[in-house]
């Protein structure tokens, strides 16, 4: 009994040492996968890595669906544009062998994901000065998003709620008291333009905005995409 009970543990000792290798093995192969389609979109990173989620991955890997795949990008730039770091949840993945091998013609299904993008308020400044709205400037108060905009000859300062508008980010002035109201129609026209947010990695849409700390926290979304081998 003693003698099985060795057998039994070393075995499950084997399986598990070697279903940890072939995990770390495909999150390298997947992170080139995934670096290579968010190129296609203008963005870079400095280092790129891939979890696969789920229990056991080569039950997984024979059934050719992972129910999870996080992918993280840390000093992402989107269209020159830096940015801290992006993380990406993937649900409902196909993934074929020939992916894993290193062959070509075959790609990564996807059924869904959540992208999570953070950035500082300085570079939000940037896609605002790259969008045309010069006399802008963005900090983070109090954890509130305060912008001083030069209006008429003019600078006003007021705190604003960033929201997301047909693929822009608006900011939505809470009030500037003691301003003229024609100072104030004005700043409020400025900021109407909202700002251009580049494109996004797999195609996906900005659905919301918000201040996290020091940070500006995109969230968006994206569904049935495909990550080429090749």
């Amino acid at each position: 009994m003693r003698a099985l009970v060795i057998v039994v543990v070393l075995l499950a000792c084997l399986g598990f040492a070697a279903d940890r290798v072939a995990e770390s093995l495909a999150e390298d192969r997947l992170a080139v996968v995934a670096q290579d389609e968010a190129a296609r979109y203008d963005v870079r990173a400095s280092s790129t890595s891939v979890e696969v989620g789920g229990f056991g991955f080569l039950p997984q890997l024979a059934r050719g669906e992972f129910s999870r795949i996080t992918l993280t990008m840390q000093q992402p730039t989107f269209s020159s544009i830096p940015a801290q770091d992006l993380t990406v949840v993937m649900s409902g993945i196909q993934v074929p062998r020939e992916v894993l091998t290193g062959g070509t013609g075959a790609g990564v299904k996807v059924t869904s994901a959540d992208l999570k993008l953070r950035m500082s308020p300085d570079a939000l400044n940037r896609l605002a000065r790259a969008g045309g709205l010069d006399g802008l400037t963005l900090r983070i108060v109090n954890s509130k998003l305060q912008a001083r905009v030069a209006v008429q000859g003019v600078t006003a300062s007021a705190t604003v709620r960033p929201q997301v508008q047909n693929g822009r980010i608006s900011l939505v002035v809470d009030g500037l008291p003691g301003v003229p109201s024609a100072i104030r129609d004005a700043v409020n026209s400025v900021l109407a333009r909202g700002i251009v947010v580049p494109d996004l990695p797999f195609g996906a849409s900005v659905k919301q905005v918000a201040v996290d700390g020091q940070s500006i926290l995109l969230t968006a979304t994206a569904a049935n995409f495909e990550l080429p081998a090749a």
